[in-house]
C-alpha cells in the first residue's frame, strides 16, 4: 500500500492531460490504485440501461479516476507559480 500525496477534500490541479489546469476538489482517493476522483475533472458519459430505480434509462455524466501523479494540491502549486513565474490554475464552475 503506498501513501498518496493528496487526501479526500483537498483542493487540486491537474498539471498534465486533457483536463491540464483545472481545479477541484478530492472526492475519494484510491491509494491501493494510486488514483483519485476529482470533481469536474475526467467527467464521462454512461449509458443506463431501464432499471426500477432509473425507469427511463438514459446517458448520465460522472467522474472517472485519474493518476495521482497528474495532479498537485493547490498550495504547492501556487507557491511553484510564485518562485517561478507562469499562468494561475483555473477553477471551473
Amino acid at each position: 500500500m503506498s501513501n498518496l500525496s493528496v487526501k479526500k477534500n483537498d483542493m487540486v490541479v491537474v498539471v498534465s492531460g486533457e483536463d491540464k489546469g483545472k481545479v477541484g476538489k478530492v472526492l475519494a482517493a484510491y491509494p491501493q490504485k494510486n488514483r483519485v476522483l476529482v470533481e469536474g475533472i475526467n467527467v464521462i458519459k454512461k449509458a443506463l440501461r431501464k432499471s426500477q430505480d432509473n425507469p427511463k434509462g438514459g446517458i448520465i455524466t460522472k467522474e472517472g479516476s485519474i493518476h495521482v501523479s497528474k495532479v498537485m494540491k493547490q498550495e504547492r502549486y501556487e507557491a511553484r507559480l510564485k518562485k517561478h513565474g507562469g499562468a494561475p490554475a483555473v477553477a471551473e464552475a
